[in-house]
């Protein structure tokens, strides 16, 4: 059985691998929207697949560097709010850490249904509820703009990080050997 928070050099390299692409992900491959500083998202996709792989701790860790990365990068300081949502949908995408089977070369249908399910209700909860409650809180935003803003997030998020979660996991499983599939002659 896995262990769902265990932390190994493993975890540790993964971290640090999706962090640098979900930072540059999220800089540069990502769709404007027509709401203000929200735009569609692909590096969520990226997360979820190595929190996936790797369980909720390096799902957490590269969506909380990547974020903080990016905002650094290209803002000059960190939207914590914002940050701090994208570290606990990386860390809930790793919840289907436990029942992966992927290393065996199996995602199937149940495999993706259970994958999304778990990522939209994650989604759904960092954006819709985490995000646009902290910008209140800490920033004192307008609430009609940060929820407005948390349910295109939410939506989008979870539509990208279906299809490219998805994607990148059927492709991977692919790459494995399934128990059994080699036979003798």
């Amino acid at each position: 059985m896995k262990k769902l928070f265990e932390v190994n050099t493993k975890t540790i390299v993964a971290s640090a691998l999706g962090a640098a692409i979900f930072t540059l992900l999220f800089m540069y491959v990502k769709i404007p929207s027509p709401i203000p500083n929200t735009s569609i998202q692909t590096a969520y996709g990226v997360s979820a697949f190595f929190a996936y792989l790797f369980g909720p701790i390096a799902g957490g860790l590269i969506s909380f560097i990547g974020h903080a990365l990016n905002d650094s990068i290209q803002y000059g300081s960190v939207w914590w709010s914002w940050v701090i949502a994208s570290a606990l949908s990386g860390f809930g995408f790793g919840f289907a850490y436990r029942q992966s089977r992927i290393e065996e070369g199996i995602f199937g249908k149940k495999d993706i249904i259970r994958f999304n399910v778990i990522q939209v209700i994650v989604n759904a909860i960092a954006w819709l509820l985490v995000a646009p409650t902290l910008d209140v809180l800490i920033y004192s935003e307008s609430a009609n703009l940060v929820y407005t803003q948390g349910v295109l997030a939410a939506l989008s998020n979870a539509i990208s990080t279906g299809i490219i979660g998805t994607l990148l996991l059927v492709a991977y499983s692919k790459t494995k050997t399934k128990e059994g599939s080699l036979s003798k002659k």
